[in-house]
């Protein structure tokens, strides 16, 4: 795998495109604690123009409670079909104001909440600090040619057809 860190829009275009794929990530709160049940899948609402996560969560869920205690998140995205994984190192907000819930609501949520007016509705927005990603260049099917070859040819493979690299929301 090459290497390729990323910085301000770049950054930003790779975390929409990753996170967009994957739609869902594993988010990790307590970090200090490496208890399994402080990760818990999380349906992506968006990652926006600033990349910026956001997700619909119930503010008496347990993650919640954990973040107003300590803000600090790991979120994993992964797109298996595509070998494409990212993860996120960032701090979690919690909004409950009618603004933000309308700009944010998703009718899937539906599922969980009874409608946007729900007074167990909370948004939660996490910015990154930190971020990492491994993406393929010319995605699985070619990754699974040269792959082929490999193992025909009897040769260990160079690995070159990926990438992975440093997400940077801002050049150091």
């Amino acid at each position: 795998m090459s290497k390729e860190n990323l910085f301000n829009a770049k950054a930003i275009e790779k975390l929409k495109e990753l996170s967009g794929k994957a739609k869902t990530c594993m988010f990790i709160t307590n970090l200090s604690d490496k208890s399994p049940h402080n990760s818990r899948p999380m349906g992506l609402q968006e990652c926006d123009g600033e990349g910026n996560f956001w997700f619909i969560s119930s503010k008496e869920s347990g993650k919640n409670i954990q973040i107003e205690k300590d803000n600090e998140v790991q979120l994993y995205f992964m797109n298996n079909s595509d070998h494409e994984y990212l993860s996120i190192l960032g701090k979690a907000y919690i909004y409950d104001d009618r603004k933000t819930i309308e700009e944010k609501w998703s009718v899937v949520a539906n599922a969980w909440f009874d409608g946007k007016d729900d007074p167990d509705v909370s948004i939660i927005r996490v910015t990154p600090e930190e971020a990492y990603y491994w993406d393929t260049k010319f995605g699985k099917f070619v990754s699974m040619i040269n792959f082929i070859s490999v193992i025909i040819g009897g040769k260990n493979t160079d690995n070159s057809d990926g990438v992975e690299g440093k997400i940077k929301l801002t050049k150091p």
